[in-house]
C-alpha cells in the first residue's frame, strides 16, 4: 500500500493504519530499534510504541516522508528505552560507542546553550549537504540508524578499514565546519 494510502486510514482514524505500516514498515522500524537496544523483545516493544505514538500524532500531522518520521520516532523511542534500562549500569553496546564516537563534536548542553544547539545543528545541516553522498550516507547509517562498521562495509561493498577511515575524515571535515563558524 502506497504512503498516501496508510495517512489516509490514519486520518479517518481506522485501525487498519496501524497493521498496513507494520506490513510495509515493521522490518525497517525493527532493524532501527535492535540497533540501538541490542535486544529483541525491547526492540520489539520499541517498535509497538512506535505504530502508538504514530497513531497519536496522525492526525493533525501528516508527514512528507512517512518512512523518515516512522525512523525518527523508532530511534527517538529506543533511545528513551535504552536510556532508562541503562540508568543504573552502562554497558558498551553501539549507541554508547556512537555516542562516544561523536562526543568531540559537541561541548555539552546546558540549558542556556540551547540556541548555540541550533545554530550547531543548522552548521552541521549546511556541512552535511557538502559532503558527498557516499560520505553523506555512510555517516547517516553509522550515526543515525547506529549500523556497525561491518554491516556499513558490507552494504556499501567496501572494507571495514575504508568505512573507518571514511568516518574519522567525515567527523573531522564536519569538526572544521562547525569551528569556521565558531561553533565548537
Amino acid at each position: 500500500m502506497e504512503d498516501n494510502a496508510i495517512l489516509d486510514l490514519y486520518f479517518s482514524r481506522s485501525e487498519q493504519a496501524i497493521s498496513e505500516t507494520a506490513e510495509k514498515y515493521g522490518g525497517y522500524c525493527y532493524c532501527i530499534a535492535y540497533n540501538i537496544l541490542e535486544n529483541h523483545e525491547d526492540a520489539e516493544e520499541s517498535v509497538s510504541d512506535t505504530y502508538l505514538s504514530c497513531w497519536n500524532y496522525i492526525p493533525p500531522k501528516r508527514p512528507n516522508l512517512f518512512s523518515a518520521f516512522l525512523a525518527k520516532l523508532t530511534r527517538h523511542l529506543s533511545i528513551d528505552r535504552w536510556r532508562s534500562r541503562s540508568a543504573a549500569k552502562r554497558g558498551g553496546g553501539a549507541l554508547e560507542l556512537a555516542l562516544e564516537e561523536l562526543t568531540d563534536m559537541t561541548d555539552g548542553q546546558s540549558t542556556e546553550d540551547r540556541v548555540l544547539r541550533r545554530e550547531q545543528l543548522r552548521a552541521l545541516n549546511r556541512a552535511m549537504d557538502a559532503l558527498n553522498e557516499t560520505e553523506r550516507s555512510i555517516f547517516l547509517c553509522r550515526y543515525f540508524y547506529l549500523d556497525s562498521n561491518a554491516e556499513i562495509a558490507d552494504h556499501f561493498q567496501c572494507t571495514e578499514g575504508r568505512v573507518k577511515t571514511m568516518l574519522s575524515r567525515t567527523r573531522a571535515k564536519l569538526r572544521l565546519a562547525l569551528a569556521k563558524e565558531g561553533l565548537l
